[in-house]
């Protein structure tokens, strides 16, 4: 239970940014920012404030979720021409629940400490359904202070809330480990299916049959029949950007070999992502990734 009223904003506002950002409004008033028109009227109608600027959404908060792709747009949020970091008063707290990577991580969290600002290291996972219901799987790197200022917040999120170690980057290390399984299940189940379809059979009744079975995954199921739609005009709705998972198996396969340590399965599945969004696939679902191993379509 939240005892005391935390300020709140949250900056980013898309997929995985409002549904947090409503989340959160059942418990107190949400601020918000995000750059896209369309963004900001869903933002509007699920009764976030919102303001014109990242800055006028940050001053005078406790806390500023930040929900951003990738390492340049924290960075720029933070600390570039129209950054928040120095509106923030000492003793606030800046949570990053986007996937960045450890070493991006530590150098955006040593530059905020250095201010007197709290960092909390808490990469997501769930998807935007999961998000507005508070169920997400929330890994954490933070010191002691600083997770326990943010704990009400994000046990409110979280299904399932995990501090994974004392520091940044730890929360995007596991995040790392979670992402190669995420990656690899997506296509290893885009295959599948598209071998079905090419043997003949029902990829519908395929589907519900693998679910029934010992080859039953949380990706299999949610990624499975937005598969099935990725060859319809409409295609398949974009719950998560395809161009995310270049991103992340990005960062997986770098760590990796940072370490000194061979991911096979990784690295092939990270040249799937690539070579789809060379053809234009990175703004589609990740579903759509069968597209490109099962090029004849349906």
């Amino acid at each position: 239970m939240i005892t005391k009223k935390i300020s709140v904003a949250v900056l980013g506002l898309g997929a995985m940014g409002l549904p947090m950002a409503a989340r959160l409004k059942e418990i107190g008033p949400v601020k918000g920012f995000d750059p896209s028109k369309q963004r900001q009227e869903l933002a509007g109608a699920d009764g976030i404030e919102l303001f014109a600027t990242a800055r006028e959404a940050a001053t005078d908060t406790d806390c500023v979720i930040l929900a951003v792709r990738n390492l340049d747009q924290l960075e720029a949020s933070l600390f570039g021409a129209e950054g928040i970091a120095d509106v923030l008063a000492t003793g606030a707290s800046v949570i990053v629940t986007s996937t960045i990577g450890v070493e991006g991580v530590l150098s955006v969290a040593k530059r905020l400490e250095a201010r007197g600002i709290n960092f909390v290291d808490a990469p997501i996972s769930g998807g935007p359904v999961r998000a507005r219901a508070g169920d997400l799987l929330i890994v954490v790197g933070a010191g002691d202070e600083a997770f326990g200022l943010v704990e009400p917040l994000l046990n409110h999120l979280a299904s399932n809330l995990a501090r994974i170690g004392p520091k940044p980057g730890d929360g995007q290390a596991m995040k790392t480990v979670n992402q190669l399984l995420c990656g690899v299940a997506i296509a290893a189940a885009a295959e599948a299916l598209a071998l079905a379809g090419r043997l003949g059979l029902d990829q519908v009744a395929v589907l519900k049959t693998l679910q029934a079975g010992a080859a039953e995954s949380f990706m299999l199921g949610n990624r499975g029949p937005r598969m099935l739609e990725a060859f319809t005009e409409e295609g398949a709705p974009v719950l998560s950007r395809l161009d995310l998972f270049v991103k992340d198996m990005g960062i997986v396969t770098s760590l990796a070999k940072e370490l000194g340590m061979s991911t096979p399965v990784a690295a092939a599945t990270e040249q799937l992502y690539v070579m789809a969004e060379s053809q234009g696939l990175g703004s589609s679902d990740d579903s759509s990734i069968i597209r490109v191993v099962d090029y004849r379509g349906r």
